[in-house]
């Protein structure tokens, strides 16, 4: 049965209309997005073997496109819809977390940086400054790729850091094929960081490392360094 045929009060559209999104399951949601199923499945029906196939909407939020479309009915057209829509949602999220005064946590951090990171299929090294009530007032990306020791110049970043006059940093970087774990290259990377940042008063607070479907591994809360 199409959806056209089913009462109003169970389409996914005006279901939407009528009691707003959160009335819907995620199924509803996505279908909703992908307007029409294939032969002898409805929108709801494909959204829901997107969301078996994935495992959950996260699970879908990390797929890569080529695999997407792969789910029969998808294609890559849709797949870059549905990327370029998750995107959008994640871009928003950011900006509502890392509004200065909404960073002011260890956690409020970790979360942050999931929604930055987790979902990145290439390695990120990210410097976050903070004011001297740990507020965030810059975040920038200092570079792509394998992370080494010759990757990051502790000059360039002393040199960010204090043009905007930044009294504390946050470093986080990912793996995203790996564990949430530090490597050698991290430890050193970490400490050359902290040592040239330390010449101008600038202390650093933590790094950590995000990794997909891992807890964010804290440096501090490990013991690596201490951040006073």
């Amino acid at each position: 049965m199409a959806i056209s045929d089913w009462p109003a009060s169970e389409r996914p559209r005006e279901k939407l209309l009528e009691l707003g999104p959160s009335a819907l399951s995620p199924a509803e949601l996505l279908a909703i997005f992908l307007r029409v199923g294939i032969k002898g499945k409805t929108a709801v029906d494909l959204a829901r073997d997107l969301l078996q196939h994935f495992g959950s909407l996260s699970g879908l939020a990390h797929a890569s496109i080529h695999d997407i479309s792969q789910i029969a009915g998808m294609g890559t057209a849709k797949a870059v819809q549905l990327h370029a829509a998750i995107e959008l949602a994640r871009r928003a999220l950011a900006e509502t977390m890392g509004e200065r005064d909404n960073l002011t946590s260890p956690q409020a951090v970790k979360d942050w940086l999931r929604l930055r990171l987790s979902h990145l299929q290439h390695e990120v090294f990210m410097v976050l400054l903070l004011n001297t009530q740990n507020q965030l007032i810059h975040q920038a990306e200092l570079f792509r790729g394998t992370l080494t020791q010759a990757s990051v110049y502790p000059r360039e970043v002393v040199k960010l850091a204090l043009q905007h006059n930044a009294a504390a940093a946050i470093f986080a970087h990912n793996h995203p094929s790996g564990t949430a774990t530090p490597s050698t290259s991290d430890l050193n990377l970490t400490q050359k960081l902290k040592d040239a940042l330390s010449l101008v008063d600038i202390r650093v607070l933590d790094h950590f490392i995000i990794a997909p479907g891992q807890s964010p591994y804290s440096f501090v809360e490990n013991g690596l360094f201490n951040c006073q």
